[in-house]
Formats: C-alpha cells, structure tokens, sequence
C-alpha cells in the first residue's frame, strides 16, 4: 500500500519519492514534503526545516524573514524562539512567543532547531 501524499497537483495517488522530492508520474509535478506531522500514540511528530524532531519547550531559531499579517512587523532570520508549544491542528504547528513582536504562531517549515 502506498503511504505517500497525493499529488497536490493533480491529486494523483501514484507518487514517488527520490530522496527528499516527491514525485507524480502522471503530471511531472515534483514538490518537497518537509513537514510530517504524523500521529503516534496520541502525540504529534513535527519538523524542522531540516528534519530534526521538535517537542515542547525546545528553542528554534528563525531561517527566513517573517512578514507579520495586518502589520508592518516582521520576525527577522536568525530570531531564537525559546519554549514553544505544537500544535497538533491548522498549518501553523508552532504556538510561541516572541520578544519584542508577542503571541504568534508559526510554520515549523520556516524553522530551525536550535
């Protein structure tokens, strides 16, 4: 049974992956699948950017601007995070705060352990 995401393209359930690109053979649509929230034993797996495994309470740092939605703020590259919360629902999956800027939540895919 293939466990792997359809297409977001075509929503074809014939995807491959070759290293850390997916692939559809059906449309040539080829995407990176960073994040993995998977669920096991009742608790959540988020990513960083580069694969590593966050939990509650870990420091992140920031790897690309931020723009902050309805403000003229923005969370600048190599901002530390410190004591995040996930989140196991929505897209972003990083409940944090951040000095300077308040509440927010983020997308584990725009951050790095730190």
């Amino acid at each position: 049974m293939n466990n792997l995401p359809t297409c977001p393209k075509c929503s074809s359930q014939y995807t491959y992956q070759d290293g850390a690109l997916f692939i559809c053979p059906e449309c040539a649509h080829e995407w990176m699948n960073k994040i993995e929230n998977k669920k096991m034993d009742d608790t959540f797996i988020v990513n960083d950017a580069y694969g590593n495994t966050l939990k509650d309470g870990d420091t992140i740092t920031v790897i690309k601007d931020l723009k902050i939605k309805g403000s003229s703020q923005v969370v600048k590259v190599g901002t530390k995070v410190k004591n995040i919360k996930l989140l196991s629902d929505g897209d972003h999956n990083i409940d944090c705060k951040i000095d300077g800027i308040g509440a927010m939540k983020l997308k584990s895919e725009f951050v790095k352990k730190a």
